[in-house]
């Protein structure tokens, strides 16, 4: 698998899922069931931007992902 992933093709896959879950209309549910789709929604943006900020790096088969979760500071 090592041999034909590509971690830079992940990330842009995660990516445009952030952007989907971004742009995903909210269904005609009421009540409760709106509260959870709407905090699923949340949820999914907040799990695929975070990996689609991830600096990948794939070494001897071994994928690290590296997220600076440091808030407000500037890019290095």
């Amino acid at each position: 698998m090592a041999d034909t992933f590509d971690p830079k093709e992940m990330i842009e896959r995660f990516q445009r899922r952030a952007a989907a879950v971004k742009s995903r209309p909210i269904p005609p549910v009421e009540g409760t069931e709106r509260a959870k789709f709407i905090e699923q929604a949340s949820v999914d943006y907040f799990d695929y931007a975070i990996i689609g900020d991830a600096v990948a790096n794939l070494d001897n088969g071994i994928l690290t992902l590296t997220i600076d979760l440091r808030a407000g500071e500037a890019e290095r």
